[in-house]
């Protein structure tokens, strides 16, 4: 049996752009998400992205500026120490350490760094090489839909359940930033039920709002959420698909607001609360008889009439039987006991609790206060 429990009601918190090659950046990032984290009592996981850029990039294309991944990549490169001492933070924060890694050294450093928790990019949904070296590992994985196509999405869930490795499966659009327009929210429905075994999640990009989308995948049966986060500083422009510290404190007082409107698991009939019985009983109609009715007499349908409002020991509409006897005397217009009729819910004790329970008591049907 596969434990999928460390996907379930995680966040993940990724660090677009390696905090652009600064590892002060980094580390301020870290502390301030860390915090908010802790605030909100959720569990979250700091992702950071690894690359290791001799490998990645091809050595004569490493000094073209033109090319903007290959420009960006040579930006925010970080050293193996660089990125020891960021999962050491994240650990000091109460987060859990995660990473992407983009080539297959990377891989190793993950291992070598203890991450817990591996990402496939969706841009990387068919390197088939480093989707192999990631499952040797045996590390949980996620992976994002976006862009991906149906047989893609049926070959990895297939790869990763033949292997025993833990695998969650978010829902994405990789359009940044995304508009709501472009959510596709139903997609959640989509992937729940394709795949029934696995953690289904929501990654976004969004940049509106921080609140109606959390709501909304929540209730659809997301369970593990991811966002890009950065900070404001060091004169650095925030990129429009990243998440402020405020803006993810409101994403997790959203996700709290959900887990309270949504209730329990929906894998079987919800209790009511006792104060929902008993505005409910309140509205039920009890049993009064229609005339003067003999002890002995035998009830039928006209003998009796229903009427609000119900009282403490009186049978209701839900046990009004043909052909019960009745043990005592009952008056017009006088509401028929359990106690005066021979009932299977008389012989059961919590039942005819129940009935002497609920209703009007004897001082409010007489009407004192």
């Amino acid at each position: 049996m596969i434990d999928r429990d460390i996907f379930d009601e995680l966040f993940v918190l990724e660090m677009a752009c390696n905090h652009w090659g600064r590892l002060s950046r980094g580390l301020k990032i870290i502390n301030s998400f860390g915090q908010v984290v802790r605030f909100n009592n959720v569990r979250a996981a700091l992702k950071l992205q690894f690359r290791d850029v001799n490998s990645f990039i091809h050595g004569d294309f490493r000094n073209r500026k033109d090319i903007r991944y290959v420009k960006k990549t040579m930006d925010t490169r970080l050293s193996d120490d660089d990125y020891a001492e960021l999962v050491k933070a994240i650990r000091a924060a109460s987060c859990i350490p995660m990473a992407t890694p983009f080539d297959e050294r990377s891989v190793d450093l993950c291992c070598e760094l203890g991450i817990s928790i591996l990402k496939i990019a969706s841009s990387d949904l068919n390197d088939w090489v480093l989707i192999e070296k990631i499952a040797k590992t045996k590390k949980p994985v996620i992976v994002s839909s976006g862009g991906s196509s149906l047989k893609d999405l049926d070959d990895l869930v297939t790869f990763f359940t033949n292997r025993n490795v833990p695998l969650a499966l978010n829902h994405c659009v990789s359009i940044y930033p995304s508009e709501d327009r472009e959510l596709e929210l139903n997609q959640i429905d989509f992937l729940k039920a394709r795949y029934p075994a696995l953690t289904i999640g929501f990654s976004t990009h969004e940049f509106t709002d921080w609140t109606a989308s959390m709501l909304i995948a929540y209730a659809k049966g997301a369970r593990t959420f991811e966002r890009h986060v950065d900070i404001e500083a060091d004169n650095i422009p925030v990129s429009k698909y990243c998440s402020l510290p405020e803006h993810a404190d409101t994403w997790f007082k959203a996700f709290h607001k959900a887990k309270e409107m949504c209730g329990a698991p929906g894998v079987q009939k919800r209790m009511p609360p006792a104060k929902e019985v008993e505005y409910l009983d309140s509205l039920v109609r009890g049993v009064y008889a229609k005339a003067d009715l003999p002890e002995g007499h035998i009830l039928s349908d006209e003998d009796v009439y229903l009427a609000i409002p119900l009282q403490q020991g009186q049978i209701s509409c839900r046990e009004l039987m043909r052909g019960e006897i009745l043990r005592l005397a009952v008056g017009k217009d006088q509401p028929i006991m359990i106690d005066a009729i021979d009932s299977p819910y008389a012989h059961i004790r919590s039942l005819r609790d129940l009935i002497y329970r609920r209703g009007l008591s004897r001082s409010q049907a007489a009407g004192q206060s």
